[in-house]
């Protein structure tokens, strides 16, 4: 058992399969542990396995949606790197920390007048669907889609990978800002875990 995954104090405290199923979300990695297994388990499971996408999800669908709107603007500043915040990531920070509905309205418009190329939209979207519905006003009586704040979480820290001078390393330190958030935090991390070694590769011959 490593520590990795531990002291999640931010994720709910039911059964990992029970927040997979209530986002509609599958694993494609086989799981040993049972049904009933905390999210904790699940996490140091496919770790060992290394399925780091599944990780992902598993996070994805652990986080808390609030949680989940900043884990997808932290990988949306990396999109962003060294030139101006998006419209998108601006408006979805802006109700991070001020889960209001004139926020949300900024977000709403933000998301409507988005470049066609402009791939931040998915964490203005995650904090659009972030209450549960589809947005403010009369879409306020029209719940938001089961798993939709998760998938766009997902989709965005994914789509960090593409850019990624090292995929793998980029792979690790998303998932370290999600457990950083997981725990309370604010997603900074100070080291990245290690990356696997890569697996060698076989050679005619060898014994």
């Amino acid at each position: 058992m490593t520590e990795r995954f531990s002291d999640l104090k931010k994720v709910p405290r039911e059964p990992a399969m029970r927040l997979l199923a209530a986002k509609r979300i599958k694993l494609a990695t086989p799981l040993k542990a049972p049904a009933n297994a905390p999210v904790e388990t699940v996490l140091e499971e496919l770790g060992a396995q290394q399925a780091w996408v599944c990780i992902l999800r598993m996070l994805s669908a652990a986080l808390p949606e609030r949680e989940a709107v900043w884990w997808a603007c932290l990988a949306a500043r990396d999109i962003c790197g060294d030139g101006p915040l998006t419209p998108s990531l601006k408006a979805a920070e802006a109700w991070v920390f001020e889960p209001n509905d004139a926020n949300r309205e900024k977000v709403q418009i933000a998301i409507d007048t988005a470049d066609a190329d402009d791939d931040t939209v998915l964490a203005a979207t995650a904090a659009l669907y972030a209450p549960g519905s589809l947005g403010i006003g009369d879409l306020a009586q029209m719940a938001a889609p089961p798993g939709a704040v998760a998938a766009c979480a997902f989709g965005m820290n994914m789509t960090t990978l593409g850019s990624a001078a090292d995929p793998m390393l980029q792979m690790q330190l998303i998932i370290d800002r999600a457990v950083s958030v997981a725990r309370g935090g604010n997603g900074k991390v100070d080291k990245i875990t290690e990356p696997p070694a890569p697996e060698p590769i076989a050679v005619e011959g060898d014994l």
